[in-house]
């Protein structure tokens, strides 16, 4: 599978608007989202009608409008997410379950390629179906938190970082799934005020 950048930016906004929302920002204008996502405005805005459409965001007009998550981020899965914007998760189309396409080999039924890319799609789909928005949104909010970064729409940070993020090759410790099993290991702020 390779998200598109159509894909990876509508995450991104997602993201965002969920951070928003955490942070009790009820909308967050296109400028902000494009400016926090270094992207043109109209980029961003196509990507915001498309997920309009998909119902998984909503717009608010007037002075102090913007967008806004449709729907609770814990009710929004990746995966479906990542379908909307690029349809299918298998890596080829003869191993997709919702958009399936014939190809090109004689024997698909004996194909090992085919029998493998749909083990790859099936774990694919595993993990981003397995998640929502709202853990992406904790995990992300709890790292930035732990390595001092000011969130994005904070009141403090005026939106700005106070920490340069350092950028390198991808470490396996940094992964989501890391993050997450961190968080269930970590005490929880209400526990740590006590």
């Amino acid at each position: 599978m390779h998200l598109s950048k159509k894909a990876e930016y509508a995450l991104r906004a997602l993201i965002h608007l969920g951070i928003a929302t955490e942070m009790g920002l009820p909308v967050v204008s296109g400028v902000e989202l494009a400016d926090a996502n270094r992207l043109p405005l109209k980029f961003i805005e196509r990507i915001l009608q498309e997920l309009r459409e998909g119902g998984l965001v909503e717009t608010k007009r007037g002075k102090l409008g913007g967008y806004a998550l449709a729907k609770a981020a814990d009710e929004v899965r990746i995966g479906d997410i990542v379908r909307r914007m690029d349809g299918r998760l298998a890596p080829i189309c003869c191993a997709s379950e919702y958009a399936y396409q014939r190809c090109t080999c004689p024997d698909e039924d004996h194909c090992g390629l085919r029998m493998l890319m749909i083990d790859v799609r099936n774990a694919i789909a595993n993990i981003l179906d397995r998640y929502t928005l709202a853990q992406v949104v904790e995990v992300t909010l709890r790292k930035m938190r732990r390595d001092g970064i000011a969130p994005p729409f904070s009141t403090l940070s005026g939106g700005k970082s106070s920490a340069t993020p350092v950028r390198g090759k991808a470490n396996p410790a940094d992964g989501f799934l890391e993050g997450l099993s961190l968080l269930a290991t970590a005490p929880s702020d209400e526990t740590r005020n006590k």
